[in-house]
């Protein structure tokens, strides 16, 4: 992205004095008496307008002399856990089912206010919350493997079976006993130079890739919930971990196809439409009137754009490669700036000799 498709200096100001989470990745904002650039949402004291410059990459930012701040930290993806809490996350990784109490956060030299801030923030649930919902979603798998309910209940951390019951029925809305048909989804937070993506995985394949902010994200929930008998729960899944890191191959050039296998329960016309925008070549766009045409219905074109918004696998079916008739860009669900930022990424690379990276 260049200069030439930043937003105006009036949207621009406007953002950084909102601290407005919105605008990051758009642009980076350089404070010409400290020799500092932030993201727009910084929440570093507010510049006067008159000392701001802007900047559409870290890179630019970076080459005209300025240094990242250690506060908002530009230079990480965002969504990224800061370096403070991953020693944290490392040992609710090797022993999921262990039952924290602030206590024990003090004895890492935590804060556990901070802590529950930044779950909050990332996971809009607390520290403690995550962690129940790990155990409840590995308790489930027990019961459903053929384990009876108390011994599942008790090895999960819970000290009675009438408190286990409780928690299984808020977080999944029903009795353990009668949740033989339910299957949980591993969610986690991908961090991409865009903004973090909330990615779900099941064993039958990646259900959802979505930007964490975009407006239609609880939708598609809903919507999996309607059509699947699924629950979706914090965890690790084999496919979660290649899926992070063939996003991280793709942002930095090195990949242009995905190999991480998809679950794309939908109608048929849907599914038609999103293995179209699959054979769309990465660099390359199609408009929906194309795609409609190349599937036999010239006449759907609307059709056509509906289920392009119902994708619910952002970049792997690359819906951002749809355009409109007269080669301007239309609706996008993670907004039109990601989209002309995906297009120039792919469209650099796929014309340059050497991986370029997206903020490049």
């Amino acid at each position: 992205m260049n200069t030439l498709t930043l937003p105006s200096q009036q949207d621009m100001l406007a953002a950084v004095l909102a601290r407005d989470t919105s605008f990051d990745g758009v642009f980076v904002t350089a404070v010409r008496t400290t020799g500092i650039f932030c993201r727009p949402s910084c929440p570093a004291k507010k510049p006067r307008p008159e000392h701001v410059t802007f900047f559409a990459s870290t890179r630019e930012a970076l080459v005209a002399g300025f240094r990242p701040c250690r506060r908002c930290r530009p230079l990480e993806a965002r969504g990224q856990a800061p370096d403070w809490l991953r020693p944290l996350l490392a040992e609710v990784e090797a022993d999921p089912l262990r039952r924290w109490k602030d206590a024990d956060l003090r004895g890492l030299r935590l804060n556990p206010d901070r802590v529950r801030r930044w779950f909050l923030q990332q996971h809009d649930m607390t520290f403690h919350a995550y962690t129940r919902a790990r155990r409840l979603a590995l308790a489930l798998g027990r019961i459903q493997g053929g384990d009876p309910v108390t011994p599942a209940a008790l090895d999960h951390g819970y000290d009675s079976l009438s408190g286990f019951n409780d928690a299984f029925r808020r977080f999944f809305g029903d009795a353990p006993t009668r949740s033989g048909h339910l299957r949980v989804l591993a969610v986690r937070r991908l961090p991409t130079p865009l903004g973090p993506m909330v990615a779900a995985a099941g064993d039958d394949g990646l259900h959802l890739l979505e930007f964490a902010d975009r407006r239609m994200l609880e939708t598609q929930i809903r919507r999996l919930r309607r059509r699947l008998p699924v629950e979706f729960a914090p965890g690790s899944h084999t496919l979660l971990d290649r899926m992070a890191g063939e996003l991280e191959e793709y942002f930095a050039g090195r990949r242009r196809d995905f190999t991480v296998p998809l679950a794309t329960p939908g109608s048929d016309f849907q599914r038609e439409v999103w293995e179209r925008l699959c054979e769309v070549p990465y660099g390359a766009t199609a408009s929906y009137s194309e795609i409609a045409r190349d599937l036999g219905q010239p006449r759907s074109v609307r059709a056509v754009a509906r289920a392009n918004g119902d994708n619910r696998l952002a970049i792997v079916i690359p819906c951002h490669r749809v355009i409109g008739a007269d080669g301007k860009l239309t609706g996008y669900g993670g907004g039109l700036w990601r989209k002309q930022r995906l297009l120039d990424h792919e469209r650099r690379n796929a014309s340059a000799a050497a991986p370029v990276p997206l903020d490049a």
